[in-house]
């Protein structure tokens, strides 16, 4: 009974948390499209009455008071309005959702790219320290920190766009409608496109993975628990799998979390490396051609986007070990 009351506090708590972040950035989203300029240059031009100019900022209520202003960002916020894009001439929100499939399923694409090599590679890392092969993988992995995000996707394109013919260079490629989502994961000429920005992506994090699992491994390894499985005769295999990787997870899932906050950030180059139509070359756009609400607009859903994740990181903390919640307690 204590610790069930204990994990509804945690997560109470970890709610709680989210709502104050939440506010914070939408008062930081507040005071940069406040500072960005006058928002009448860009819907009325420069060679309008001062007279018609008054009238529309009366209109818009860009004459009341800053903290009447926020008030009602706060409001339309909470019903999903945060303004109207100079250059689409539609809701923010809806222009940036309807880029966010793009940004999700390359962000998708390179998690299991780094998913499926920083397991394996990391575990043998740690198993066979002395080995050829681990040593070359620590080796590249710090070639992999090194080299920008934006050099790797050119050589990639050099290599396999331009030498080798294999893949495409730039655009999603064809996609499907499924309701209000468009997906390009169906189709084959769509996962062809999405193959070298998700390896461009992921190359920022799985250097930094690999090691990570090796260290969690090397750790888990000296305790008298791996030992024990040993000497009952457990498989090699079952003690690294089973045992030692299952204990290694924690601190894992909890990066992990941290890092898909980068991993969103890095989309803004690897969009405008690719021509990716997500997100991030919106951004990239809004910041270009002066459109306020846009860039406000995806600072506030990106950060939304950071809060979601954490969240989840500090759920599956808890679920993968009980004791979080006791210890977030103290």
């Amino acid at each position: 009974m204590h610790a069930a009351l204990s994990g509804l506090a945690f997560l109470a708590r970890r709610f709680g948390q989210a709502l104050l972040v939440m506010l914070a950035i939408l008062v930081i989203a507040f005071a940069v499209r406040t500072s960005l300029g006058d928002p009448l240059r860009e819907l009325m031009g420069q060679a309008v009455p001062e007279s018609e100019r008054a009238e529309l900022r009366k209109e818009l209520g860009l004459d009341a008071p800053w903290p009447v202003q926020f008030g009602r960002y706060l409001a339309g916020a909470a019903h999903g309005d945060l303004g109207t894009s100079f250059i689409y001439k539609k809701p923010t929100v809806e222009v940036v959702l309807a880029k966010f499939p793009a940004s999700f399923e390359l962000v998708l694409g390179a998690g299991l790219i780094v998913l499926l090599f920083c397991v394996p590679a990391g575990i043998y890392c740690a198993v066979r320290p002395e080995r050829i092969g681990a040593r070359l993988i620590l080796g590249l992995s710090v070639l992999g920190i090194s080299v920008p995000v934006f050099l790797t996707g050119i050589i990639l394109i050099t290599v396999f766009s331009v030498w080798l013919g294999l893949l495409p260079a730039f655009g999603r490629g064809e996609t499907v409608a499924l309701g209000f989502w468009t997906t390009g994961l169906l189709t084959l000429d769509g996962l062809e496109h999405l193959l070298l920005p998700a390896l461009t992506l992921s190359s920022i994090m799985l250097p930094l993975f690999i090691r990570l699992v090796r260290s969690a491994m090397l750790e888990e390894l000296r305790h008298d628990y791996v030992r024990t499985a040993r000497a009952k005769g457990a498989s090699h295999l079952r003690v690294w799998v089973v045992h030692a990787l299952r204990n290694a997870l924690l601190p894992i899932v909890a990066v992990g979390g941290l890092q898909a906050g980068t991993l969103i950030a890095y989309t803004l180059l690897t969009e405008t490396v690719f021509q990716w139509p997500g997100m991030g070359f919106l951004f990239l756009e809004a910041v270009t051609r002066a459109d306020i609400p846009l860039i406000t607009t995806y600072l506030v859903l990106v950060g939304l986007l950071f809060v979601v994740v954490n969240t989840l990181v500090d759920l599956a903390s808890l679920a993968l070990d009980p004791r979080v919640s006791l210890e977030g307690a103290r």
